[in-house]
């Protein structure tokens, strides 16, 4: 799962970067703003899958424990 999450925040970060770039390239403000806004949602995204992350390698020794104690 986790190596999975890995990958999930990887494009999430890479998407967001291209929308970036998208929006600097841009000449029109309003679809500037409006890549910019996608950025911000990729970024968002991003950071809940690493607090999920985070989350999970958090719990992993409880859960363990719980394991071991059946």
């Amino acid at each position: 799962m986790l190596q999975n999450l890995n990958s999930e925040i990887s494009e999430c970060y890479q998407h967001a970067l291209e929308n970036r770039r998208w929006a600097d390239e841009s000449r029109d403000p309003g679809t500037k703003q409006d890549f910019l806004a996608v950025e911000r949602r990729w970024l968002q995204l991003a950071h809940n899958y690493e607090f999920a992350q985070r989350l999970s390698n958090f719990a992993e020794p409880f859960r363990r424990r719980k394991r071991q104690t059946k």
